[in-house]
């Protein structure tokens, strides 16, 4: 099976805070397509609705929605022009106090509302100002807000048991399995069948699944992880075009192209050169 290209290793994650309105520049496919970060992520909507998918699972979201998405989980969200807030990408320090499951909170309160926007706000001036002692700052910051999202966590839970198992959220587990299959086997080439295989369902059940949690089939879904993770080679990498195709397991460079093509409207080397001055995040 193809391995992973050979690049340097990722710099050591760092806290970053972006204006959600920023994350999708230069295209709807930055916030929409399925994609996984490196570091954990927070989004903080305050304005705006539209609908999120985290591990194959749709939901809506809305203004005062804080969603915690863990690092390497597979996601993508719709945003309009009238959505707003702040996507806050933690570090390594500070990633080891963060759940380990992904959360849609929906924050009804208006005290917890300001007290995670003035902890956000708070980052952002650390951020701002090189000041003694800044990265201590970020760091207990940080640590203020991943123990704001703790006691909203526990107080949700407190007042919204967990429903009864359900065909539902049998799909969901399922599902949840194989976005996680997908994205730690991404290089590898395999089809829908294989990973079916690998979770012991068929592929007709596991598409059936993934249209219950999120209307999209088990196909759409692979097809368009790959899509985004060719575009993150194409931008980040001096990989020539073939190799990408290789790397990603297709069976040819015009296989590849023609995939690509068919799903963005543009060749692998239109889109790099279009886009080449144009950061992902």
């Amino acid at each position: 099976m193809t391995q992973p290209p050979t690049l340097r290793a990722p710099p050591r994650s760092a806290l970053k805070l972006v204006p959600i309105t920023r994350l999708a520049q230069g295209g709807r496919w930055r916030t929409e397509a399925m994609r996984s970060y490196r570091a954990p992520l927070l989004l903080w909507f305050t304005r705006g609705q539209g609908r999120i998918t985290v591990a194959g699972t749709t939901r809506g979201y809305g203004a005062h929605n804080a969603i915690y998405i863990p690092a390497g989980l597979m996601h993508g969200f719709e945003i309009s022009s009238q959505v707003f807030g702040t996507a806050v990408f933690f570090d390594d320090t500070t990633a080891t106090s963060l759940p380990d499951e992904p959360l849609h909170l929906r924050i009804r309160h208006a005290p917890a509302q300001a007290e995670v926007t003035g902890l956000i706000d708070a980052l952002q001036r650390e951020l701002d100002h090189d000041r003694p002692a800044r990265d201590a700052a970020l760091h207990h910051q940080a640590g203020l807000l991943s123990v704001w999202l703790l006691r909203q966590t526990q107080w949700a839970a407190e007042d919204n048991p967990p429903p009864p198992d359900t065909r539902s959220r049998a799909a969901q587990r399922l599902v949840k399995r194989y976005t996680a299959l997908v994205e730690g086997q991404l290089y590898t080439g395999q089809s829908v069948g294989d990973y079916a295989e690998l979770l012991g369902v068929t592929a007709t059940h596991l598409s059936r699944c993934c249209n219950v949690t999120c209307n999209r089939s088990a196909s759409d879904l692979l097809q368009d992880r790959l899509t985004y993770e060719a575009r993150r080679l194409l931008l980040e990498t001096r990989l020539p075009v073939r190799q990408v195709a290789e790397v990603l397991g297709f069976r040819s460079a015009a296989y590849f192209t023609r995939a690509f093509q068919r799903r963005t409207g543009q060749t692998p080397t239109l889109f790099r050169s279009s886009r080449c001055d144009r950061p992902l995040v």
